[in-house]
This record gives C-alpha cells, structure tokens and sequence, in this order.
C-alpha cells in the first residue's frame, strides 16, 4: 500500500535540514555511525532471523545487516525505496507508514527492530513503541536513537537552528527520561541508554569549528572505533536506546 504523501517526506527530504549538512561518503561520520549501529545489532540481537528497520532511509544499515538477518526496510519516501534497493539487495524494501506495520506483518515475527531518527518524527511514538514490542519475538531487541534535547552543551546553541531544531519534522523530541518510561512501560527491559557525543559544532565562540569538532568529537570518535559505550546521556547531542522485549 502506497502512504498517503506528505509535503515534508519526499527525495527532496535528503536535500534539506541534517542530511544537507552531512557527508555521506567514505569514513564520513555517516558512514562511522551506520557501522557502529550494525555492531550494536549484531551484539544485542538474537543471531539471525528476521530483522525490520522503521525509516531505512538510504538501507545502508541494511546493507551492512543483510547477511546476517533476513532484512526488511520500511520508508514514506519513494527515493528512499529506490536507495535501499540498491544499498541493500538482499533486503526487501516496502514503502509504507509506521502506523501500517502490524497489519502488513505478523506478531513475533522478528528477532530485532530498529528505528534511527525516526521515532521524534511520529505523531504517536508511545503506540509504535506499542506495536514494535507485538511484532517482537520474546527477548528480540528493539534499537532505536532519537535528539537528546537536555544535552549539556546545548545551552550555547540557538534550539531553532541547531540540529535538533532546524529539521521541522522534529514533532516529538522528549529528553531520556521520557523514552526509557515508554519502552517499559510497553514491554522492555532498557539495556543500554546513553549519548552519541558532541558534534553539532560549534558550541564556542571565537574558536574554529574544526578545532571544536576534533576536541567535542573524540569520545564518540572512540566510541564508535572501539564499538563501546561509553558517552554519557548528558555528553550526547543524540541518546541511542538498547532495549528487550520481555
């Protein structure tokens, strides 16, 4: 079934906001961070089976994913369908809206779910919390990541055109707290929350900006390469949600 369209999720969506300002190319922070991720999964997911990410956007998680799950990747955007379908051969790719999975698949048919960046854009994030943990089999993991808005150095950003702020299709951004409270009481056990670092620079004035990402951008740069875990929620400009179906 084709989405009803939106005004906001077309192609031109990876024109605009945080996609405009990221690169995407090799060793870019992108590319970093679609490894990262994949180490998570395969780290806290039960091994094989079937896997479905919620907003593949370009699939290149999937890509990364497709050989050790049986892959599937939900987007609106028809680019994005396009995208996966090439990034990730091995993986089916659907176009359709969150709100739709637990009619277009079956309860407890997957070993994992994954969502990056996609839960803040929902207009009820609480009910596909709901509908994530039905289509779960018993200790399947559930990854998601999401703005963190009460990271520590926000305070010297303007919140309307920092990351966070500037993508409009940000309806609900909500700080830990919240989102550890809606994946219990929904059915998880949280494992692991914690922050993704500090690289929307600058955050200082008169210091250069390359300086500012080099010094800001080094915990999450060894937490990536280590594929650790380290960087507190408060240290985050984003919070990553490790949980488990109970």
């Amino acid at each position: 079934m084709t989405p009803t369209p939106n005004p906001h999720y077309t192609r031109d969506y990876f024109k605009k906001w945080n996609y405009a300002d990221r690169g995407l190319d090799r060793f870019s922070m992108y590319w970093f961070a679609r490894r990262y991720y994949a180490a998570l999964v395969r780290r806290f997911a039960p091994e094989g089976g079937e896997l479905l990410e919620l907003g593949c956007g370009l699939g290149h998680l999937l890509g990364l994913l497709q050989e050790d799950f049986q892959c599937t990747g939900i987007d609106l955007i028809d680019y994005s369908i396009e995208q996966t379908q090439q990034n990730a051969p091995l993986a089916q790719a659907r176009q359709m809206d969150v709100g739709e999975i637990t009619d277009a698949f079956s309860p407890e048919q997957f070993n994992a779910v994954v969502a990056l960046h996609l839960v803040e854009h929902l207009p009820d994030p609480q009910q596909t919390i709901r509908d994530v943990h039905s289509l779960l089999k018993p200790g399947g993991l559930f990854l998601y990541a999401t703005p963190q808005p009460e990271y520590t150095l926000r305070r010297f950003k303007d919140h309307d055109t920092d990351a966070i702020g500037k993508d409009k299709t940000h309806i609900n951004v909500h700080p830990p707290q919240q989102w550890r409270l809606w994946s219990e009481e929904n059915g998880f056990e949280v494992i692991r929350q914690f922050g993704d670092g500090l690289w929307d620079v600058p955050y200082l004035p008169l210091v250069p900006k390359s300086a500012q990402f080099g010094l800001f951008g080094l915990p999450a740069l060894v937490q990536v390469l280590t594929q650790s875990m380290v960087v507190p929620l408060s240290q985050g400009v984003n919070q990553i949600v490790i949980t488990r179906k109970i």
